[in-house]
C-alpha cells in the first residue's frame, strides 16, 4: 500500500481546464481519476511563479516514455499534452516543456545528459523518468540507488524544483519481482529525499486491473511503450497533481491504497 496523495476541492475553472478536450478514448479504455503523487512535497517555487504568472520552463527528461515511443505524433507525447494541458490550467503563466527523452537510456546514461543540462540552462522544474530500463535489463539495485541519488542532488544543487516519473506497468513483464524492486527503489530514495514522485507504475496497474482487455489501449501494439491513449491519461494525472502541489491554499489528505 502506498501513501497517495489526493487534492481536494480543487476551483472549478481548474477542474474545467484540465477536462478541455476529449479524454482518450480506444477499444473502450478511457481515463479515469488516478491520484500519481506519492509525496507530501510541495512544490513552493514553482508555486510561487504560477501565481505571479511568470513564464515556465520545464525539463522532461528520461528515455522512451518521455521521448514519445509509441505515441502517433509528437503532440500525442505527455510532455506534449502535459504542456497544453498546464498551459489551460495556469494561463497566466505561458508553459514551455523541453522534451528532452531519448529511447533505450538507462539511469547513468540519463545522468549525464541532466548534469550538461542543467549547466546549460535554468529550469523552473525537472521531471525525470527512471528506472524502466535499468529495471528490465538488471544489474546492481543499489547502484541504481545511488544513481537515483545522485540525480536528485545534481537537480537540488541546481536550486530547481523536481519530481520524479517513475517505471510503467505492462504485465509481460518477465521478472515483475525484480521489476517491482527497482520501482520501490525509486520511491524510496524519493521519499527519503522528500522528492514528489508521479507514481506511474502504479496508476497503471490500477487500470490495468480495472479491466485488463481495455487496459490494451493504453499500451502501443508492442504491449511495452505507451500509446495515444496512455500517454494521453498520464499527462491527465501529471497535471492534476502540479495544479494541486502548486495551489497550497487547497487542503490535502493522504489516502492508503
Amino acid at each position: 500500500m502506498r501513501a497517495a496523495m489526493r487534492f481536494l476541492a480543487l476551483p472549478a475553472v481548474i477542474a474545467a481546464t484540465l477536462s478541455v478536450g476529449a479524454p482518450a478514448q480506444a477499444a473502450g479504455f478511457s481515463c479515469r481519476e488516478t491520484p500519481i503523487v506519492q509525496s507530501r512535497a510541495v512544490l513552493a517555487p514553482l508555486a510561487d511563479k504560477v501565481a505571479q504568472g511568470r513564464p515556465l520552463t520545464i525539463l522532461a527528461i528520461g528515455s522512451s516514455s518521455t521521448e514519445g515511443i509509441g505515441a502517433s505524433a509528437k503532440d500525442k507525447t505527455y510532455p506534449a499534452r502535459l504542456q497544453a494541458l498546464l498551459g489551460k490550467a495556469w494561463s497566466k503563466a505561458p508553459v514551455e516543456i523541453v522534451n528532452a527523452g531519448i529511447g533505450g537510456e538507462t539511469a547513468p546514461q540519463t545522468l549525464a545528459r541532466l548534469e550538461t543540462a542543467l549547466a546549460g540552462r535554468h529550469y523552473d522544474l525537472v521531471i525525470w523518468q527512471v528506472g524502466t530500463n535499468d529495471a528490465v535489463k538488471g544489474g546492481d539495485i543499489e547502484a541504481f540507488r545511488g544513481m537515483v541519488r545522485e540525480g536528485i542532488r545534481l537537480v537540488k544543487q541546481a536550486n530547481t524544483p523536481l519530481a520524479i516519473l517513475d517505471p510503467q506497468f505492462f504485465p509481460t513483464v518477465r521478472d515483475s519481482d525484480n521489476y517491482k524492486r527497482f520501482v520501490a527503489a525509486v520511491g524510496d530514495v524519493a521519499r527519503r529525499e522528500a522528492v514528489p514522485v508521479f507514481s506511474r507504475y502504479e496508476t497503471m496497474r490500477e487500470w490495468h486491473d480495472s479491466d485488463a482487455e481495455a487496459f490494451k489501449a493504453a499500451l502501443w501494439s508492442d504491449g511495452f511503450h505507451m500509446s495515444d491513449a496512455g500517454y494521453d491519461c498520464l499527462a491527465r494525472d501529471m497535471a492534476n497533481a502540479l495544479v494541486g502541489m502548486t495551489a497550497p491554499s487547497r487542503p490535502v489528505v493522504a489516502s492508503a491504497r
